[in-house]
């Protein structure tokens, strides 16, 4: 019985990820930009977070881990975090306004910080794991999550969390002098995350050239 509860916690958290991004889809900065949405898909990540734990946990504890468990985990988590940076870098968090007080043209920003290039960074990041982890295993080699990994899910989670918090209490605080340090405090939490994605991603190269260099996989 015990052997299915951490694959049914993953599956669980994908159901949350489907909340999550309707939360996010039907939420719009300047139009439907009631505080409840954005609160509620605050609490909906950060259980999606707990199960995340939990499954693995649980799964280490009672000796259950599976195949099956180790593909959908790293799944449901890029489906989680880059469906959420998609959003962010999207329409439903424009913000338009003047660069400089008195100006006529208009310019046009994301309110969460979050760039387009961000999301190819992390995406690419993404798809080169999933390459090597494909090249890995078809020589025989386990290639589950490293330490690197699991840090870049946390800043990414973090992160996520501070932006969700920036932009539902920004018409609290903007204008007034906590605007810019709160700006900065977002934008720190956004690059730190791309500098570990690329970071973790390296990370994972040296891991397969390691095996390369032993033999334990073939030519890339």
């Amino acid at each position: 019985m015990f052997r299915h509860v951490p694959n049914l916690l993953t599956g669980l958290r994908l159901v949350l990820a489907v909340v999550f991004f309707a939360f996010l889809a039907y939420y719009q900065y300047e139009g439907r930009g009631d505080p409840w949405f954005l609160n509620t898909a605050f609490v909906v990540y950060l259980v999606a977070l707990i199960t995340d734990f939990l499954d693995g946990y649980l799964a280490r504890r009672w000796k259950v881990e599976g195949a099956f468990g180790r593909v959908l985990d790293p799944f449901v988590d890029k489906v989680l975090v880059l469906g959420s940076f998609i959003f962010f870098a999207g329409k439903n968090f424009i913000i338009a306004e003047t660069a400089h007080p008195g100006d006529k043209a208009m310019v046009v920003r994301t309110i969460t910080g979050v760039a387009p290039g961000m999301v190819v960074v992390l995406l690419g990041r993404e798809l080169l794991v999933t390459m090597l982890r494909g090249v890995a295993e078809s020589g025989g080699q386990a290639f589950g999550a490293v330490w690197a990994g699991k840090i870049k899910m946390v800043v990414q989670s973090v992160t996520i969390l501070v932006v969700l918090s920036f932009v539902n209490y920004y018409p609290d605080f903007r204008g007034t002098g906590a605007e810019r340090w709160l700006t900065w405090f977002r934008d720190g939490c956004i690059w730190l995350t791309v500098i570990v994605t690329v970071w973790s991603g390296v990370t994972y190269l040296r891991r397969v050239k390691t095996l390369y260099e032993a033999g334990a996989v073939g030519a890339l």
